[in-house]
């Protein structure tokens, strides 16, 4: 017979279960529901809400949403859809509203074909009631059945029944909400620019529906965007190639239904030489792509070799077109849309549904092939560019197996400038990347040996954004950093080996030094993306100032704090002299850094001098560094690689398509965008003159 077992302290029993009524564990724990109570987190419970709205236009209920920023931290989502229910729900004997608003998986979204959406964007397992939770205060107004009825709530808890305002003829919800500052305690700022980035896209993935944003935020002032697009992906396709140059006129583009899936896919191929890809199922993005992805590359490989071959431009003997030859230069969209789709992992990333694979790939098959019949002139230019694609991709596989060759020939030999560290832990090993000889030489007699290698570049890279993989390797400069690394490149890349997990770029503070480290991001994203995804790239903060009184020395990195570390030895320069010989020195305002008339001895010295970039007031030597080569080994490894001391930015990407228009913009072969930018931003551009 079993004895029931002892408890000790701490024990685990029904009576330690607890049950989180309502909206209660949205509050305890809601970094479960909105991944973090940061600006992520603001802009998800915009998204909840607003996908409510887009889940009536995909059902074909509702054509206009306004989103709006209002003061006192408030947002607004309005559309002209049905209207949230608001009659009494049968099981739960209150209103639809409140139900929608105070249950986590209430809505019209659950109950399969016999409920409120076939297709849904909004289905992330949490809704609009995750976001009244977290909200100070959220009112609904429904309109519909002839009349508006208003609802409100104070973090998640209803002040009253739905009742009814007053009679209308129109239909939609209003949704207002004032996120918790008890929750998002670092602030309540929503992100402009990031909401019309979204929303622009949706509007494209949503064709004719029309969306506006405004920002009435700041008093007397009012941003109104609004976007419209009837040609949906196709549209959205052109949009992402408006900084390049397209090789054919047409954008392919087919819409079609097969049994449950709908399917949407647009294609043009441009004079770029990287594939850019957006996949998209119910309007979520999935960046890892998934089985529409699929049957989409299947699909146009098979169909560009096909009709390669029936055309003449392949002969017998040429090798077939790889997946990689078709997709050089090739931007596509694709968008399906599936009720129900299976993903794999909590974060949508990746579609894993089997038949959406075989429905994308029957329809490119049909669709792709009648259009190069029908458009010979694109169907030349983009067979064309997949076989110029494919002899550059040979001639890179030489260029590529010839440098590895070489370094298996001479036992692997690192590249001469590199000096390597002793540690062979990749994981502790940092490896920086320095402008010039003279900043290399001071990184290599300052770093430490063990685990910092040092790899000085000979003046600017090759601007990769504008070569392939053969050109590129031709690049003695390149070709060191790659061999340093260790991973190789192109398709195979392989990131087990490479040989430093921190890469950091240091370079001179000016106009020079950042090309050159634009140059190097442009390199790493191009061709290391994963390095970049990983988290491995760095980019060192060497300080810009140099701030001496006597033997005190301390470093600054920006105007302001050289400012404020004048001022405040300044002030302990004049509390010594008073002390000294009590008399009370005078303050005035000189250059942004408060200078002071002391009555002392010391008072003969020149207010200011300059020498050689650097400026002494007071006896208080300041030195601009113009340059890395300018410290000794010492300063730059207190300053800059001390692990202990020094300031490092790594660089991620938060939004690819951004990055990706931002290096097609700034380092690409069309002046105009890159002209246009630049207007944009001088007024807000930091230049050191």
């Amino acid at each position: 017979m079993a004895t029931e077992p002892k408890k000790k302290d701490g024990a685990y029993g029904a009576e330690q279960i607890s049950v989180l009524e309502g909206l209660e564990p949205v509050r305890k724990r809601p970094g479960m529901y909105i991944g973090s109570t940061g600006p992520d987190g603001l802009f998800h419970l915009l998204r909840e809400t607003a996908d409510n709205s887009f889940d009536e236009a995909m059902a074909g209920h509702a054509n206009e949403i306004t989103i709006t920023l209002l003061s006192g931290d408030m947002v607004r989502v309005q559309d002209n859809g049905r209207g949230i229910p608001v009659d009494i729900h049968k099981q739960y004997k209150v209103s639809a509203l409140e139900l929608v608003l105070t249950k986590l998986h209430a809505g019209g979204k659950f109950g399969g074909d016999e409920s409120g959406y076939k297709i849904s964007g909004g289905l992330h397992g949490v809704g609009v009631s995750v976001v009244n939770a977290l909200s100070d205060y959220l009112e609904a107004r429904i309109e519909r059945d002839g009349g508006e009825f208003v609802q409100e709530y104070k973090r998640g808890i209803p002040q009253g029944k739905v009742k009814q305002v007053g009679k209308s003829k129109n239909h939609g919800t209003t949704i207002t909400f004032k996120p918790d500052k008890s929750i998002f305690t670092d602030g309540i700022s929503f992100d402009y620019g990031r909401i019309l980035d979204h929303y622009r896209q949706q509007c494209y993935l949503t064709k004719g529906i029309k969306v506006m944003v405004i920002d009435e935020r700041e008093k007397n002032t009012e941003q109104i965007y609004g976007f419209y697009f009837e040609g949906g992906v196709k549209s959205y396709c052109r949009y992402l190639n408006h900084t390049k140059q397209p090789k054919h006129e047409n954008v392919f583009f087919i819409e079609k239904q097969v049994d449950k899936a709908e399917v949407s896919v647009a294609l043009q191929y441009t004079d770029d030489y990287n594939e850019t890809l957006y996949a998209f199922t119910n309007n979520i993005i999935n960046p890892e792509g998934g089985t529409h992805v699929q049957g989409f590359r299947t699909a146009l490989t098979r169909v560009l070799n096909s009709y390669a071959r029936t055309k003449g431009y392949l002969k017998e003997k040429d090798d077939n077109l790889t997946g990689e030859d078709v997709r050089e230069g090739m931007t596509a969209v694709i968008s399906i849309r599936y009720p129900e789709p299976q993903f794999e992992g909590q974060t949508k990333g990746k579609l894993g549904t089997p038949e959406v694979r075989s429905a994308v790939e029957n329809v490119m098959n049909e669709a792709l092939t009648i259009f190069l019949e029908e458009h010979p002139k694109d169907g030349e230019a983009i067979i064309g560019k997949c076989v110029l694609a494919q002899r550059a991709r040979a001639a890179a596989r030489a260029a590529r197996d010839t440098v590895l060759r070489k370094g298996a020939l001479e036992g692997m030999t690192l590249p001469g400038k590199l000096a390597d560290c002793s540690s062979r832990d990749a994981t502790q090993s940092e490896l920086y990347i320095v402008e010039g000889d003279s900043a290399g030489g001071s990184a290599k007699q300052g770093r430490d040996r063990e685990f910092q290698a040092i790899l000085p570049l000979r003046g600017k890279i090759l601007n990769v954004e504008r070569a392939r993989l053969d050109k590129m390797l031709g690049n003695e400069q390149i070709k060191n950093l790659v061999i340093a690394l260790g991973t190789n490149v192109g398709e195979l890349f392989d990131l087990s080996k490479l040989r430093y997990h921190r890469i950091v770029i240091m370079t001179d503070a000016d106009v020079d030094g950042a090309h050159i480290r634009t140059l190097l991001l442009t390199l790493f994203y191009r061709y290391f993306p994963q390095l970049l995804t990983g988290g491995h790239i760095y980019v060192a903060q060497p300080p810009l100032f140099r701030v001496a009184m006597g033997k005190e020395i301390q470093y600054a990195f920006s105007d302001e704090e050289r400012d404020t570390l004048v001022a405040n030895l300044l002030k302990k320069k004049q509390e010594r002299s008073k002390n000294k010989s009590g008399n009370s020195p005078s303050a005035k305002q000189k250059g942004g850094a408060q200078i002071i008339d002391d009555v002392s001895d010391e008072s003969t010295e020149q207010e200011t001098e300059q020498e050689e970039g650097v400026t002494s007031i007071q006896g208080i030597s300041i030195q601009r560094y113009k340059g890395l080569g300018e410290m000794n080994p010492e300063q730059l490894w207190d300053t800059t690689m001390n692990p202990g001391n020094r300031l490092m930015k790594i660089v991620t990407i938060d939004d690819a398509e951004d990055a990706d228009q931002t290096f097609d913009t700034l380092m690409g072969s069309e002046v105009g965008p890159r002209k246009k930018f630049i207007q944009t931003h001088a007024k807000t551009a930091s230049v050191d003159i």
